[in-house]
């Protein structure tokens, strides 16, 4: 690959990864990403089943189910015990200055197309109203950080679940490769376990093709608003990202200038997709308050807006398609008394996650209850329905408003969206060195 090419993508925060996949098989190698099924211990107790004695990313990962158990320390020990085994045993094929295409298959056949680079830390910030090139997508709860820093602090290798999106509506960067996939060299191809579905990966390395990933990038970097260009948000994993973060700004300051440039820690393995895939799965997450009437709420919502109306509806479904016809900020409803559908004139954000959740706050300032969020209307409507409970139904996230929202807003409320289901998630398959 040519300097300029390395240079181009650099500007942009991007570096061509070296990439080890595992010579092992793959079915039992590959496992879901450590913060899904965190309620769901009968899950991971029958993926450790699937893998026996294999090798396997469950044994370089924290599944987060087991963050309260009593012997973490014990548990990042043995992770990273078996990361230098792993090494020390050749398990790994290296597959220098590689990008990967991967192609996820869900069980429902969905199919969503990624390209796996290594971004740059420097150009990443987890503030609320940074302006980098690379940002958080949603508030970084800096508590979260601590057991995964663990891991990583000592880790000779990472291998991610992060997702994170770009906005290329007229699907230049990634499409191109995914219609040429045919001519590209396979790399992988497994079935994933426990209702995974599949996944396919082909190595990325022609230099005409490293030329049209850095073309790509650059028309859209080019169409930004170079005070405010958000060229990469997180879509999954940011946690692990702003992780990569925390140890990087403590290596680098044990380096001199020259070493800071090409220091393995500075990058982080990322799967880009893009938002406007079809296969992406875009899906609101809904809240739900306890101990809170309809009163209470009111009068903080009218805080953070100028105002609002509510509109009883028949049931439920009525009440989504209203949520998804209005032109207002709207959302939905639902307590004792059945749904209704709010509309907010000059509202305080803009998105309604970001109004509610300005809301939400208030309300646990004042003491009013507390919140949960809720993954399905159904769970959401149920458990508002209950004497004492309210829920509050979210309309879908545009795609074509996310970026300008988080530009507009910075960084989204926690828990404004999800990337479509647990099973969908990123399976851990690729690794890279982060220990020079």
């Amino acid at each position: 690959m040519g300097m300029d090419v390395n240079a181009e993508l650099a500007a942009l925060g991007v570096r061509v990864p070296d990439v080890l996949l595992p010579t092992s098989d793959l079915f039992a190698w590959a496992v879901v990403a450590c913060d899904q099924f965190t309620s769901q211990p009968d899950y991971w107790r029958e993926a450790d089943e699937i893998v026996g004695d294999q090798p396997s990313t469950l044994r370089l990962i924290f599944p987060e189910v087991y963050l309260d158990e009593p012997d973490a320390d014990g548990r990042v020990t043995s992770i990273n015990a078996a990361m230098a085994d792993y090494l020390a045993r050749g398990l790994f094929a290296e597959h220098p200055a590689t990008m990967v295409l991967v192609r996820r298959e869900t069980r429902h056949g969905v199919v969503r197309w990624g390209l796996m680079v290594a971004l740059d830390l420097e150009q990443y910030s987890w503030q609320p109203d940074a302006r980098t090139l690379i940002r958080a997508t949603e508030g970084t709860i800096l508590d979260r950080l601590p057991p995964r820093v663990a891991i990583r602090q000592h880790a000779p290798l990472e291998l991610p679940h992060i997702m994170v999106l770009v906005s290329d509506g007229q699907r230049r960067l990634i499409e191109p490769l995914a219609a040429a996939a045919d001519r590209l060299t396979p790399l992988y191809d497994t079935r994933l376990m426990l209702d995974g579905g599949r996944v396919s990966g082909w190595a990325v390395t022609a230099d005409h093709d490293l030329a049209h990933v850095a073309d790509a990038l650059q028309r859209l970097h080019a169409a930004l608003d170079p005070a405010n260009p958000l060229l990469f948000a997180m879509g999954d994993g940011n946690h692990s990202f702003a992780t990569a973060k925390s140890i990087w700004n403590e290596v680098r300051d044990t380096l001199s200038d020259e070493q800071r440039a090409d220091h393995p820690a500075r990058f982080c393995l990322v799967e880009l997709e893009n938002i406007y895939d079809p296969g992406l799965e875009f899906e609101p997450i809904h809240r739900v308050l306890f101990g809170t009437d309809r009163a209470t709420f009111e009068r903080a919502l009218a805080d953070q807006c100028r105002s609002f109306d509510r509109s009883p509806c028949a049931d439920t479904p009525d009440l989504l398609a209203a949520i998804e016809q209005s032109a207002a900020q709207t959302f939905g409803f639902v307590d004792a008394d059945g749904p209704a559908l709010y509309r907010l004139t000059q509202p305080a954000a803009s998105i309604a996650a970001g109004t509610l959740q300005r809301t939400i706050d208030a309300l646990l300032a004042a003491g009013n209850g507390h919140v949960d969020y809720i993954h399905g209307v159904s769970v959401a409507d149920e458990l508002g329905r209950s004497s004492g409970n309210l829920a509050l139904l979210l309309p879908q996230v545009p795609k074509d408003a996310f970026f300008a929202s988080i530009v507009a807003d910075g960084a989204l409320p926690r828990k404004t969206f999800s990337l479509g289901e647990a099973q969908g998630k990123r399976y851990y398959l690729e690794a890279r060195r982060i220990i020079e």
